[in-house]
């Protein structure tokens, strides 16, 4: 079996101001550094209305499409911008997501990347917000879950910051597990253990300022990996941030590249277990271009050994 990159260039006509960190230039050094691996290249289609109608609310589509703006910038929030492309990227961005859970479902390929921007995983139920125009993921989860029929699919989100958007519209979907490590204290100020979804569907996995790899390999081993085995899930997604890094500019923990890699692989070893590897990964955050450039590319030749 094989690995799909799925991405498009409509993802680099979403254009932020100056000095933005969600900047046309991430996805440009991903893809860079992705070209020499032997992927399935494969084209992230527009996502379909109805697709973004399983988490979000017409009236929230609606409000993001009369947001973009003909010229120029429409600013949602102090962090959060639409130019003339910002609607077709994350229609794109949505829709690689579903393509990508439509080509692991379907034995196209072992396991996929969504290399797609905007993010998602702070996007709420009629709240844009934290870079994030549309639910990603967590439309990706529902698609698995409603289109294809399955009974449970995880959701293992090891951005720095919280994915509060994730946890809001899968809050009380009993069929999904969302898994959320993230610095805490950080913006959005969620995440903390407390927060377990209205079906104890939702696992919080705070992590100190200044903690580094070593500490985040004990945590997830002890907390998250049991809990992911215990749910047996049918499929595994991933929202991979690569914000976690020493070298980030966002934030405070210090995980190196190894801790990419090394926490991809133990996913894709549980998937391997529970769900024949069916694994899609979805890009979120990461902002220092050089570490996330190697840390992206360190995640998907995991994925790619996962799938051999």
């Amino acid at each position: 079996m094989t690995t799909a990159l799925i991405t498009h260039a409509d993802c680099l006509g979403h254009e932020t101001p100056t000095g933005h960190p969600e900047q046309i230039a991430r996805l440009e050094h991903i893809l860079h550094a992705l070209e020499p691996l032997d992927l399935v290249r494969t084209s992230a289609p527009m996502a379909a209305d109805a697709d973004l109608l399983r988490v979000h609310p017409q009236a929230h589509i609606a409000a993001v499409r009369d947001a973009c703006p003909d010229i120029g910038f429409y600013k949602i929030d102090g962090d959060t911008f639409m130019s003339p492309g910002s609607v077709d990227a994350a229609y794109r961005a949505a829709g690689g997501v579903v393509r990508a859970v439509d080509m692991v479902l379907g034995g196209e390929v072992q396991n996929a990347f969504a290399a797609v921007r905007p993010p998602g995983h702070h996007a709420e139920t009629e709240t844009a917000m934290g870079f994030c125009l549309f639910g990603n993921v967590a439309i990706g989860a529902k698609h698995a879950l409603d289109f294809h029929g399955l009974s449970r699919v995880a959701v293992v989100d090891f951005d720095v910051h919280h994915g509060n958007g994730t946890q809001d519209l899968l809050y009380d979907e009993e069929r999904a597990l969302v898994i959320t490590s993230q610095q805490f204290p950080l913006w959005p100020g969620s995440g903390e253990a407390s927060e377990t979804g209205a079906k104890d569907n939702i696992l919080n996995v705070p992590l100190p300022p200044q903690s580094d790899g070593a500490h985040m390999r004990s945590v997830y081993t002890r907390d998250v990996f049991p809990r992911l085995r215990e749910f047996a899930p049918e499929l595994i997604i991933i929202s991979a941030g690569f914000d976690a890094h020493r070298d980030d500019p966002l934030a405070e923990l210090n995980w190196e590249d190894d801790d990419f890699a090394w926490l991809t692989d133990q996913i894709c070893e549980i998937a391997a277990e529970t769900c024949k590897g069916r694994v899609v990964s979805a890009l979120e955050g990461g902002y220092d271009l050089t570490a996330l450039a190697r840390s992206a590319k360190r995640h998907v030749e995991q994925l790619i050994e996962a799938a051999t």
